[in-house]
């Protein structure tokens, strides 16, 4: 067994780059329906985006592959925390991946970085050998990428 991370404050333990949780996604089969469970929690969405034909999200790759998966996506904020909802429509992606594995739930929870560029933030999880998994752009100004994280967590 490795060595475990000392505690450094609080909020932070010595081996950390990851700082506050800015996001949590649900996969759903069914968005209007989660959509409305949502509401019920006083977080709707307020965003709706429909990525049929990918207009909006581009460089996709999907297991180091281009791909040009379909999907809902749903996003909603309580203060600083980003909810999202997303149904995949069409083609492989860990979405799809996820829900034929686990069924419809929490698919992932995104991190900030602190002050890490883009680009060292990825090289990071590689370097911790998390292997991305699925990455994009969206809307021409959001970069995006998951990693393989499920067995170490």
């Amino acid at each position: 067994m490795s060595d475990l991370p000392s505690v450094v404050s609080d909020s932070e333990l010595s081996n950390s780059f990851l700082s506050e949780t800015i996001q949590v996604c649900v996969v759903s089969r069914d968005h209007k329906r989660t959509m409305e469970g949502h509401g019920a929690a006083r977080h709707r969405p307020v965003g709706v985006y429909r990525y049929r034909d990918a207009p909006g999200i581009r460089d996709t790759e999907y297991r180091g592959e281009a791909e040009n998966f379909k999907m809902t996506l749903c996003l909603a904020w309580t203060g600083t925390m980003m909810w999202e909802i997303i149904e995949p429509i069409k083609g492989p992606s860990i979405y799809t991946e996820f829900l034929e594995k686990h069924g419809e739930g929490i698919h992932h929870t995104a991190f900030h970085c602190g002050d890490m560029s883009w680009q060292e933030r990825t090289e990071e999880f590689e370097q911790r050998g998390f292997k991305k998994i699925q990455s994009g752009l969206w809307k021409n100004l959001v970069p995006y990428a998951y990693f393989e994280t499920e067995e170490a967590t």
